[in-house]
C-alpha cells in the first residue's frame, strides 16, 4: 500500500485545490456544498461538487492519506479506468444515501470525499481481505475484512444513534458503490472469494433490513 499512481495523485491534486477554494471562498462553498434543500430544488451537481470540498485541512488530510494508502490495491487490479470508475460511484452513492436518508431536512448539508474515499476502502478490502490494517488506538494487526465489517456495523449504529458530525450513510452509501462496482468489474471474485463476498455483505443486508423494520429512525 501506498504506492501513488497518475490517476490517484490527479484525484488527490483535484480535491485539494477545490478545498483549497473552498476555504478561501464562501460564496464557493455555499454554492458547491450538498444542501438537501438545494438539491431537491435542482441543483443535482451539488451530489457531485460536494464530494471535492472539505470542511478544513484536518479533514481533507484524513481522506486524501486513506486514499493514498488504499488506491493502489484498487488500480493493481482494477486498472487506471476502472479505479475512477469505483471512485465516482462511490461517491455519488454516498450522495444519494444521503439525500434518501435526509430528503426531509432542507438545510442539512455536508461535504467532503468520504463517500468517494470509503468506496475505494472497500473494494480494496474485497479485492485484498487479508491484508493486515495497524490502528493507532490497537497495537495487533487487524484483518481487513474485520476491520470493514466493523467500521460498517458502527456506520449502521452512526446513523441511527446521529452520532457526531460525521455522514455515515454517506460512508455506507459508498462503501456499498465499491463493493458493487468491483464485483461487476471483476466477477471472477465469484468463483474465488464467495465466502468472503459474503461476509463483507452482512451489514449492508443488516441495513436493508433495519430500514425495512423501521429501525433506523
Amino acid at each position: 500500500m501506498g504506492n501513488l499512481s497518475l490517476v490517484t495523485i490527479v484525484i488527490i491534486a483535484a480535491n485539494v485545490i477545490i478545498s483549497l477554494k473552498g476555504f478561501n471562498d464562501f460564496g464557493f462553498f455555499e454554492k458547491y456544498k450538498f444542501q438537501v434543500g438545494a438539491i431537491n430544488s435542482g441543483e443535482k451537481i451539488r451530489m457531485f461538487s460536494s464530494g471535492f470540498l472539505h470542511v478544513d485541512m484536518s479533514h481533507l488530510f484524513f481522506n486524501m492519506f486513506t486514499l493514498y494508502f488504499f488506491s493502489d490495491v484498487v488500480v493493481s487490479y482494477l486498472g487506471n479506468f476502472n479505479f475512477i470508475v469505483v471512485y465516482l460511484v462511490s461517491l455519488v452513492l454516498g450522495s444519494l444515501l444521503s439525500l434518501y436518508f435526509h430528503k426531509n431536512e432542507y438545510e442539512y448539508s455536508a461535504v467532503g470525499a468520504s463517500g468517494a474515499v470509503t468506496g475505494i476502502l472497500y473494494s480494496a478490502i474485497l479485492l485484498e481481505p487479508n491484508m493486515s490494517l495497524y490502528m493507532y488506538f490497537i497495537p495487533i494487526p487487524i484483518p481487513a475484512y474485520v476491520f470493514g465489517i466493523g467500521y460498517l456495523l458502527y456506520s449502521i449504529y452512526g446513523m441511527k444513534n446521529r452520532v457526531g458530525n460525521i455522514g455515515h450513510d454517506a460512508h455506507f452509501g459508498g462503501a456499498i458503490g465499491g463493493y458493487v462496482t468491483t464485483l461487476i468489474l471483476l466477477p471472477a471474485l465469484f468463483k474465488t472469494d464467495l465466502l468472503m463476498i459474503g461476509l463483507l455483505a452482512i451489514p449492508i443486508i443488516i441495513l436493508f433490513v433495519m430500514h425495512k423494520m423501521g429501525k433506523l429512525n
